[in-house]
C-alpha cells in the first residue's frame, strides 16, 4: 500500500459521523428513552394505584369488621324489647348519642332497643345524607349480675355491689359515664353512672348525667318503678354498652371518617376517608316480612342489618388526577335477636 493511499484511509477514519447521522441517532435514542420513561411512569402509576386501592379496601374492611362485630352482639344480655328509660309527660327526653354537631333524643320512646336505626341522621356528604345507628348489648367482661345488689338507695341514686365482684381497682372497673341496667321482677331500667366509691355506684341527677337517664321522679321507666311499697325486691345490675356509628365530616372535611362512639364518650375514628354510610334492615313482622327497610316501625322487628360503606383513596391518582372510589356491602344476621316463640 502506497503512502498516499494510507493517508486517504486515515483521513476517512478521522472524519467521524455526519450531522445527519448524529440527528438520526439522537432521534432514535429519544424515542427509546421516551418509551422507557413512559413504561416506567405507567408502572409507577400502577403501583401507586394498587397501593391506594389496597389502603382503601383495608379502611372499608376495618370499618365493616367492627360494625359486623357490634351488630352480632346487638341484644346480647338485653331484655326482649330493650331496656326501659324514663318516659311520660313528666319526663325529660333521654339524649341519644350521635354526631356531636347535632342534638338528638330518643323522643317519646319508652325503651332503648338492641338496634336503634337512624336513617338520614348522619351528616351530609357529596350531596347525600348518611345514616347512623345505636347498638345496645351487655358487657361480658364484668360479671356484675352474678349476685343481686346488696342494696339500692331509697331514692334510687346509689347502689351497692356485692364484694364478690370488685368494681374498682380492676381492669374492667366501673367508671363515670358507664350505663348500668337494673332488673327485677317488676321490670328494668337504665341508669347513668356519675361516680364510684368503693363498691357503691352513684347515679346523681343533673349535670353529671349526660344522657338524662337518672330521672327517679319520672312516672314511667325510672328506677323507682322497680320497687314496691318503698322496697326494692332482689335486683341485679348489668353494665351495658351503647355503641354509636356515624360519619364525621366536621373534624377534617377533606378526610371524612367512620366514628365509633361508646356511650356518651368522645367518638374514635375506626376507618378513614369513608364518604357514605347507609343501613337498611330485614324484619320479622309476623306478616309480609319486608326486607331492606330504612326506618322500621318497631326496632324490635329487626333481624338482619344490611351495611353499605363507600370510600375513596387518600390522594389523587397521578395519571388522571382523580380519586379512586369503591364500596363494600355486607349483611349481618343479629343472632341475639333471631328468636322465635314457637309456643305463642
Amino acid at each position: 500500500m502506497t503512502e498516499a493511499k494510507s493517508m486517504k484511509i486515515f483521513r476517512e477514519k478521522q472524519r467521524g459521523f455526519s450531522s445527519v447521522e448524529m440527528l438520526l441517532a439522537a432521534a432514535i435514542t429519544a424515542l427509546l428513552l421516551g418509551g422507557v420513561l413512559g413504561a416506567f411512569n405507567d408502572a409507577a402509576g400502577l403501583v401507586e394505584k394498587t397501593n391506594q386501592m389496597t389502603d382503601l379496601e383495608q379502611n372499608l374492611r376495618a370499618g365493616s369488621n367492627l360494625l359486623v362485630r357490634d351488630f352480632i352482639n346487638a341484644g346480647w344480655g338485653v331484655p326482649t324489647g330493650g331496656i326501659s328509660i324514663p318516659s311520660g309527660d313528666d319526663a325529660t327526653a333521654v339524649k341519644r348519642p350521635g354526631p356531636p354537631s347535632v342534638e338528638l333524643t330518643f323522643g317519646t320512646a319508652e325503651a332503648i332497643a338492641a338496634v336503634n336505626p337512624g336513617a338520614g341522621l348522619g351528616p351530609s356528604g357529596n350531596g347525600q345524607n348518611t345514616d347512623m345507628v345505636n347498638i345496645l348489648y351487655a358487657d361480658s367482661t364484668l360479671p356484675l349480675n352474678q349476685s343481686p345488689l346488696v342494696s339500692i338507695g331509697t331514692n334510687g341514686a346509689s347502689a351497692v355491689v356485692d364484694s364478690g365482684t370488685p368494681i374498682t381497682g380492676v381492669s374492667s372497673a366501673i367508671r363515670a359515664g358507664d350505663l348500668i341496667a337494673f332488673s327485677n321482677g317488676l321490670g328494668n331500667t337504665l341508669q347513668y353512672v356519675t361516680r364510684v366509691t368503693g363498691q357503691t355506684i352513684y347515679f346523681d341527677i343533673g349535670s353529671g348525667d349526660a344522657l338524662n337517664l337518672n330521672q327517679p321522679s319520672a312516672s314511667a321507666g325510672s328506677i323507682m318503678q322497680l320497687q314496691s311499697g318503698g322496697v326494692f325486691p332482689p335486683t341485679t345490675a348489668t353494665r351495658v354498652w351503647l355503641i354509636t356509628y356515624y360519619l364525621d365530616y366536621t373534624t377534617d372535611p377533606e378526610t371524612p371518617r367512620l366514628i365509633r362512639r361508646v356511650n356518651n364518650w368522645p367518638g374514635e375514628p375506626v376507618a378513614l376517608v369513608l364518604e357514605n354510610f347507609q343501613l337498611t334492615y330485614d324484619l320479622v313482622d309476623g306478616g309480609s316480612n319486608p326486607a331492606k327497610v330504612e326506618n322500621p316501625a318497631s326496632p324490635n322487628q329487626i333481624r338482619k342489618a344490611n351495611i353499605l360503606l363507600s370510600g375513596r383513596s387518600s390522594a389523587l391518582v397521578r395519571n388522571n388526577q382523580e380519586f379512586l372510589r369503591t364500596s363494600l356491602t355486607t349483611q349481618v344476621s343479629l343472632r341475639s335477636l333471631s328468636f322465635v316463640d314457637r309456643y305463642e
